[in-house]
């Protein structure tokens, strides 16, 4: 007995190709989508004046005290964020987004914010990430254009002789190299005239110049801790929540392009070029209707010999010479079928021609004058059948 056959099998299963491309554009869209909106969630704790930075200069540490001592605190992502009527925290460093501090000053005309100004340059500590080190006093121009914003001040020039400050009723060491500036009427002071917390007369904006009486240096001593929480629940409004803001450090941008494609208006036009696509595509995994043939680049037959010499010469843009050539064609065809005196040519072939037509004197000369002038496809064919009757009457009468 023969063996049986081993019956062929396919290298690749359709259903499980389909799942794998499936599975591809899958992937692709989550890769666009994350690499879109990521920088949106990725937490600014990059070791600067952010309210998630663990560094000296950030405020992760004022935030963790107000988790514990009341109401976790918000974070403003977004201007929604920025919106809402509760106490909002700003804190400023010198690689802030400018656009956004415009943003901020716009949205809370009428609610209470507080403005932490930036102080020290600092470097990436290597080796740690989220560390850094401090190397001197940021210039006064830096601090100065970022209070120019806010309000019409400037950082005091000379050194305050205050060695306490009075928060609330908590005494505490002022900071090193103290920053203030010139107020009558100071909510936290630093001597004559000299405040360290302001409010600005028309808005409920205050300012505090110095961010080392509330950041994570500041609260390793029980004392400044103490005292930042009275002086935030002074500007607290009716004991309600902070809100820190982030979208000065970054968070919430809309500067991606990308975003147009997957957010309105944009939305419904991507949508309609995706469904298009993936119709186009189911229409070309299936046959519709019995497969066509190939066929041959040039036909066989005199008829299709002649299409496509027409088709050659009209790409070749000699139309304009055809009808000449033809009825000089047509002449000597004329001629030899008439029986027509051996030497005759040009002219003088013409008018023997055209002594043979009793209906029309000239008619052939006509005929050929006008093959000659066509100058278009109508014109060239009226003419060429024109002096194919011609001839072929002749013929016959001869006959």
């Amino acid at each position: 007995m023969s063996a049986p056959a081993v019956k062929a099998q396919e290298p690749f299963n359709r259903k499980t190709l389909f799942w794998g491309i499936f599975a591809s554009l899958l992937a692709a869209a989550g890769f666009f989508l994350l690499s879109t909106y990521a920088p949106d969630f990725r937490q600014p704790g990059n070791g600067g004046a952010t309210p998630l930075s663990k560094s000296g200069v950030g405020y992760a540490g004022l935030v963790g005290w107000l988790r514990l001592t009341g109401e976790a605190p918000l974070m403003a992502r977004t201007e929604d964020d920025l919106a809402r009527d509760i106490l909002l925290i700003v804190t400023i460093s010198p690689d802030s987004d400018q656009e956004a501090l415009r943003r901020i000053l716009n949205l809370r005309q009428d609610q209470n914010t507080l403005f932490v100004l930036p102080k020290w340059q600092i470097l990436p500590l290597q080796g740690h990430e989220g560390w850094n080190m401090k190397f001197g006093r940021l210039p006064g121009s830096v601090v100065n254009e970022w209070l120019g914003r806010i309000a019409d001040a400037k950082i005091g020039a000379g050194q305050s002789t205050a060695k306490q400050l009075d928060i609330e009723g908590n005494m505490v060491a002022a900071p090193e190299e103290l920053q203030w500036v010139a107020d009558k009427y100071p909510l936290i002071a630093a001597g004559n005239d000299k405040a360290v917390l302001t409010e600005l007369d028309d808005k409920p904006f205050y300012i505090l110049t110095d961010p080392d009486l509330i950041n994570n240096a500041a609260l390793k001593d029980p004392e400044k801790a103490a005292a930042a929480l009275g002086l935030i629940a002074v500007l607290q409004p009716d004991d309600g929540p902070v809100m820190f803001d982030l979208t000065l450090h970054g968070a919430g941008r809309k500067y991606d392009l990308t975003k147009l494609l997957v957010e309105p208006p944009f939305l419904a036009l991507t949508l309609t070029i995706l469904i298009a696509a993936a119709l186009a595509f189911l229409h070309g995994l299936g046959r519709f209707g019995p497969p066509r043939a190939d066929q041959r680049a040039i036909a066989f037959g005199k008829r299709a010999l002649v299409d496509t010499t027409a088709m050659l010469m009209r790409r070749a843009g000699r139309l304009d010479e055809l009808g000449g050539r033809y009825a000089a064609l047509m002449r000597v065809r004329a001629g030899a079928l008439l029986g027509a005196p051996h030497g005759l040519q040009g002219k003088a072939l013409d008018r023997w021609l055209d002594s043979r037509d009793k209906e029309q004197a000239g008619g052939f000369t006509t005929r050929s004058q006008a093959a000659d002038e066509a100058k278009n496809l109508t014109q060239m064919q009226q003419a060429a059948e024109r002096l194919h009757d011609w001839t072929a009457r002749r013929l016959g009468e001869r006959r």
